[in-house]
């Protein structure tokens, strides 16, 4: 591992005099793409652990999603057209004999995930999986007479024979070239995109403010002690009887957005926009039947919308990669983006320093040895080398238990 360690992190919390932050909320449509593909990746790989012992090969991160249709009225919501989820990937579909129920497991997935995410939406009746999966392989398997003789060949990487087939389990290496990046600590706009977006979603929001959904978007731009914020936020036709309520409810959200975002950060004047687009006078309106605008037309794909720390930071350091859906067994595109942001955390608490964390891999090389760690740190002095060579080794060797939170389900990747 090459490790560079650089001072005057420029895009440091303190030192950045405007911020620009975007948070889809949990019911975006893109939020919901991120968040089906992860859990049909997490299905599987229990199933897989349960009967084999292993994950098997798998990524469902080109999953895409296409919004139904709804009637929508005061008083009254229904879908007219089911939501489509098409689940574009690979997916290992037999240990040798023993066949895996992948479209079972597919369906089951994300139909339950929606089910969860959008209370209102009868996901068995307006919910259409579209499968649409692979077992090719990555280029690499050249066909020649000898080439399928030995045990875990690029032949086998989703056919495999027995567990022997996997070559991770001989040695766990990079499954492709790409960086993991991430920060730390959150500067005030990203504390209040993430704090108000968690607040407006909450169980205990929605049981107390049934009236709202949940593909609430907001933008948050700070400009030195300035703090403007503006917000989308959906109202449940069958809780809203007529225009008035709605007018009302619109300004009961925009005040209590403020007050949430007061109360973050204090030392700030806030000022809320909320549901710009309305004209109440047609109407045209954010009025929705399950809290989503997936019920109408809108679309979802996986990469599209908050990185792996649930924001989308313009004026920060931060990876295109879509981290949902991916296998966590070996996949860099998943592992080092989340492995970057505890090293960003470790660091940041020893030296009190804003920092800013790439972790580079090289396709084939071993796992828990980037190529590159750069880390660039506030301050007129980097951090030590060996202090960074140190925090890495020592998250590289904490991925199994990165894996468990991955797969129960309690470690975000949107």
């Amino acid at each position: 591992m090459d490790v560079i360690s650089i001072p005057g992190l420029s895009a440091a919390s303190a030192l950045l005099g405007a911020e620009v932050v975007e948070r889809k909320g949990a019911g975006h449509p893109d939020t919901l793409a991120d968040g089906v593909a992860e859990a049909i990746s997490r299905c599987y790989s229990r199933y897989c652990l349960d009967a084999f012992g292993a994950i098997l090969h798998h990524n469902t991160d080109k999953t895409s999603l296409l919004g139904g249709a709804a009637d929508v009225r005061f008083g009254h919501g229904e879908l007219t057209a089911p939501i489509q989820v098409l689940v574009n990937g690979r997916i290992t579909a037999a240990l040798g004999d023993h066949t895996i129920p992948v479209a079972d497991i597919v369906t089951t997935a994300a139909r339950e995930y929606l089910a969860s995410a959008l209370p209102l939406l009868d996901a068995n009746r307006w919910v259409d999986v579209r499968p649409r999966l692979t077992q090719a392989s990555s280029p690499g398997a050249v066909s020649t007479p000898d080439s399928d003789k030995g045990e875990a060949s690029r032949q086998r990487w989703f056919a495999p024979r027995t567990l022997d087939d996997l070559a991770e389990r001989h040695r766990l290496f990079s499954n492709d070239t790409s960086a993991g990046v991430a920060y730390w600590p959150l500067g005030v706009a990203e504390q209040v995109a993430l704090g108000v977006e968690e607040q407006l979603t909450s169980e205990a929001f929605r049981a107390e403010h049934p009236y709202y959904g949940t593909d609430i978007k907001l933008m948050v731009v700070r400009h030195g002690p300035r703090v403007q914020l503006t917000a989308c936020v959906p109202q449940i036709a069958r809780e809203t009887p007529d225009l008035d309520t709605y007018v009302a409810r619109r300004a009961q959200a925009r005040d209590l957005i403020g007050e949430l975002a007061a109360t973050i950060a204090p030392e700030h004047h806030v000022t809320v926009a909320i549901n710009t687009r309305d004209v109440d006078a047609r109407p045209e309106l954010y009025l929705t039947a399950t809290g989503s605008s997936i019920e109408s037309g809108d679309e979802g794909v996986v990469g599209r919308g908050n990185r792996a720390n649930g924001l989308i930071s313009m004026l920060r350091p931060w990876s295109a990669e879509g981290v949902s859906g991916k296998n966590p067994s070996y996949d860099v595109g998943k592992l080092y983006n989340l492995a970057a942001g505890e090293v960003a955390r470790r660091l940041h608490a020893e030296s009190g320093l804003d920092c800013a964390v790439a972790l580079v891999s090289q396709s084939g090389r071993d796992l828990t040895d980037p190529w590159q760690a750069i880390v660039q740190a506030s301050g007129p002095n980097a951090i030590p080398n060996a202090r960074v060579r140190q925090t890495v080794a020592d998250v590289m060797a904490d991925l199994p238990a990165l894996r468990e939170q991955l797969l129960d389900g309690k470690l975000a990747t949107a």
